[in-house]
Parts: structure tokens; sequence; C-alpha cells
């Protein structure tokens, strides 16, 4: 049998209040090996873990990169992941496409790190059903892959239901949050 190295890590929405110095340094204080860094847009943020900013991805450089990739280098930490967790299917479209736009910076900014992965939700209308949101998902996401794609990044997905409120029930904020609609994702 093969050799494999487990690296455990952590997501720094845990460490909101801290800069990215103090969330690296933390990490491999006690022994962390990689960390998926948030990169919500600077903001007050609505619900709890959102608007952690630790990579801001606004007008992100190459120095920016540079010094990022040198800072974890030296404490012996990988970047797993750029992380941005937004609703880029909810019913407003003007609000969406902010959500949207600044999934793509963070595209960007995975892709000049040489990261190469962002973690999000695909979203949801929580006032249609499934079935009624899959147009919009498929107009929003095949767009959003490709121009991944285009950049050398993956995207991966988070499978939360994200219910934050009695009148959310039972499509939530996230459709991707059962086996049945992942495969249909997938398929489609």
């Amino acid at each position: 049998m093969g050799h494999y190295m487990i690296k455990l890590g952590i997501q720094s929405a845990i460490l909101d209040g801290m800069t990215f110095e103090e969330v690296v340094n933390f990490a491999s204080d006690n022994d962390f090996k990689c960390i998926e860094f948030m990169c919500w847009p600077k903001g007050e943020a609505e619900r709890k873990y959102a608007g952690v900013t630790h990579i801001d991805v606004v007008d992100f450089t190459d120095e920016n990169a540079k010094y990022i990739n040198e800072y974890c280098a030296a404490r012996d930490i990988e970047i797993s992941a750029l992380g941005y967790y937004p609703n880029p299917l909810c019913p407003d479209h003007d609000e969406a496409q902010i959500y949207i736009d600044h999934i793509k910076r963070v595209i960007d900014a995975s892709s000049k790190l040489g990261v190469n992965m962002v973690t999000t939700f695909i979203g949801n209308n929580w006032h249609k059903k499934v079935e009624n949101n899959w147009p919009r998902m498929l107009e929003v996401w095949e767009p959003l892959l490709q121009y991944a794609s285009a950049k050398g990044t993956k995207v991966s997905i988070e499978n939360c239901a994200m219910f934050f409120t009695d009148d959310e029930w039972p499509a939530g904020k996230n459709i991707a949050y059962s086996p049945k609609i992942w495969r249909k994702m997938f398929a489609d």
C-alpha cells in the first residue's frame, strides 16, 4: 500500500478579527499545514462567518500574490483554497451580479497565487423550488465555470443548505445540498 499524507488545515473565517499574518502565524504555531482563506469584500456582514477578509482580492496584484506566497512558505503553510460564500442566485439580480463579479475576482486571485482552487456556494432563490432555479443556475454557473477553467482554477461547492430564517424553508440559500441535486448538477 502507498503512503498517504493528510494535511490538517483550517478555514480562516473562524479567526475573524485577525490579520492575514496573524492567521498564518496561528496556523503555523499550532501545527496546521494549510488554510482556506476567506476573501469576502470588505464591509459589514449579514450573517455569521460572512464578511471575513483575510485576503483582499479587489485590485489584487502580482506583488500581493508574491508577498502572500512568501509569507506562507516561510511558515510552512499551504493555501488550500480561497473562499467566498455568497448567494449568486438570489432573487435580486443586481445584488447577484455583485456576488458574481466578486467570485471572478476570487478566481483571478487564486490563479495569481497558483492555488487554483476556489470554494463557494451555488446559491438559490429560496422563493422558488429547485427545478425552477435550474435555468438561472445554468445561466450563472456555466460562464463562471468557463471563466475559472480559462484561468486554470477549479471551483469547489459547499453542500450546506444555508437555512438562516424560517421563511427560507424548504429551499435555503444553496440548492446544492443533496446527492440527488448534485447528480443532476453534474449531469447537466
